[in-house]
């Protein structure tokens, strides 16, 4: 298996070129290794891995951006919306730290350009500048952007970009807010739809001409990237007139090896997802294959809390295909995710769980931390993906994981047993609930039921078809307020406290005791009733 060059700063900021970041001030080589994206909140602490992409949102002005520098010694560039006041105390500053200070085009939302870094730095390879089209889509794109003299996208079947040329700013602004947002936006997709384009394109064996109405709108040539008669993705060029006999051959010979490098991404996407769910499955396990497990996954040695999430519905019933595609592609996104706030986090499927092992830095908060983490992933997925998430006690070594992961477990089911839909739970904030659901597991598990005054009461209700169990409930969560308790059950108070003196009087439960109130209650939460 071929080893991922790494991520340098030279070649992201080539893949981009100026249509999104630009140089403001450079230490000299931009040769630093990329580790994963940050976002600079000044309520929060400043911690910035090495290589780290730090996004100082908020930050403008010379003698903020040299505080920032000082602060992130280690991050591999700082990103601040243009126009950059570069000053000569903010290049002296960047020679002595080595931290790159980069530009963002005004029309670049900060989510837009963190889910765009992040989206290369996911890629399945990035070559240095210079290499081959062999290495990857993005060294593709260029190399048929070279071929065409045009800027190049290549696109999924739902039109999500999944790698583009340089020199896209030479394009209109319709290609450079798809390249910004890695997705075609909505309002084009109907236009080409309405006016036939995608069923031409997918028909055609060859590039189709387009010619776009609007002004300053660029025409395109498309091509279908195709593995038979399957469709895998197309090629998007913009170009001001069509391509010649000799560039359109090019261009459908550039989709053949578009083709066979989807479908070897496909297929080792596929055999990396595996290896390493069953790397993560035995960290997860404990035991004395675990050490090994973590080491392959870079995380042997961190502070790690463990992350269990959960779609809360998933595909069509009877549909598992649609139900494990949709499974997989939320824990992708939690990968991703994950990655983007430490460089050594791993996710994986594990059955219908995502679970994610998230190293933290110790800061005695460790697991509000994570809860956050998980919290900002839900508000990204939730318009797509409905999910809860569970979070793990902290672990302060491998032999402690497999608890956590108990932990995050046992939290993910009891916002499943509360019916909650894009929540997150920490274990410590649910303990007594959990505790509860286990003690209910045991005593379904033992065939056990319920005793006393409560299983009278029980009786009484099915034999004569009354309520007084609705009752008893209503008054032990109105803590004895029976005005609160009779609105409750939607009966007048004389009625309520009539009812309460029959079941009194049916079960024998003494309600001025304190342990028999407890013991009823208890029982109502174990036996569900």
């Amino acid at each position: 298996m071929r080893n991922r060059p790494r991520a340098s700063l030279g070649r992201i900021l080539e893949d981009l070129g100026t249509t999104v970041l630009d140089v403001a001030a450079s230490p000299g080589d931009l040769d630093a290794e990329v580790t994963g994206v940050h976002i600079f909140d000044p309520l929060d602490e400043l911690i910035v891995p090495p290589g780290g992409i730090l996004l100082a949102v908020g930050v403008r002005g010379a003698a903020e951006i040299c505080s920032l520098l000082e602060r992130a010694p280690a991050a591999a560039g700082v990103v601040v919306k243009l126009p950059v006041d570069v000053d000569e105390q903010v290049r002296t500053t960047v020679l002595e730290t080595g931290v790159a200070v980069l530009g963002l085009t005004r029309a670049a939302s900060w989510a837009q350009v963190a889910a765009l870094l992040r989206s290369l730095l996911a890629e399945a390879d990035l070559a240095e500048p210079g290499q081959g089209p062999q290495g990857d889509l993005f060294s593709l794109a260029n190399a048929v952007c070279a071929l065409l003299d045009a800027p190049v996208t290549i696109e999924d079947r739902s039109s999500r970009v999944l790698a583009f040329s340089g020199r896209q700013d030479e394009a209109d602004a319709g290609r450079v807010e798809t390249v910004l947002g890695r997705q075609v936006p909505e309002r084009y997709l109907r236009m080409l739809d309405e006016r036939g384009f995608f069923k031409q394109l997918y028909q055609s064996r060859g590039p189709i001409y387009m010619e776009l109405e609007g002004e300053s709108v660029i025409n395109r040539v498309a091509v279908a990237v195709r593995s038979g008669d399957e469709i895998l993705g197309s090629i998007w060029v913009a170009v001001r007139e069509p391509l010649s006999e000799q560039r359109q051959r090019a261009l459908a010979e550039a989709a053949k090896i578009v083709a066979l490098q989807l479908l070897r991404e496909r297929a080792g996407a596929d055999t990396q997802r595996r290896m390493r769910a069953d790397l993560l499955s035995t960290v997860l396990a404990g035991g004395a294959d675990a050490p090994e497990a973590a080491g392959r996954l870079g995380i042997a040695t961190a502070r790690l809390c463990v992350l269990a999430a959960q779609l809360v519905s998933e595909g069509p019933a009877g549909d598992p295909a649609r139900g494990e595609s949709d499974r997989q592609r939320f824990c992708d996104a939690l990968a991703l995710h994950v990655a983007a706030i430490h460089p050594k986090a791993a996710a994986a499927l594990v059955g219908s769980v995502a679970y994610a092992v998230l190293p933290l830095h110790s800061s005695g908060e460790e697991e509000a931390r994570a809860v956050r983490v998980a919290e900002s992933f839900l508000a990204r997925v939730g318009p797509r993906h409905a999910a809860n998430i569970g979070v793990g006690r902290l672990a302060a070594n491998l032999s402690q994981v497999a608890r956590s992961r108990a932990d995050a477990d046992r939290a993910l089911r009891v916002l499943g047993a509360r019916g909650t839909t894009g929540q997150v739970a920490g274990y410590t904030a649910v303990h007594f609930e959990s505790l509860l659901l286990q003690v209910a597991d045991v005593a379904a598990a033992e065939e056990q039921t319920p005793t006393g005054p409560y299983q009278r009461l029980l009786d009484h209700d099915a034999e004569h078809g009354t309520d007084l169990a609705a009752t008893l409930r209503a008054y032990l969560d109105a803590f004895g307020d029976v005005n609160a308790a009779s609105t409750r059950v939607h009966v007048h108070a004389n009625t309520f406290r009539y009812r309460l003196k029959r079941l009194v009087e049916i079960s024998g439960l003494d309600l001025s005791d304190p342990d028999a109130r407890l013991t009823v209650m208890l029982q109502m939460r174990i036996f569900g009733r």
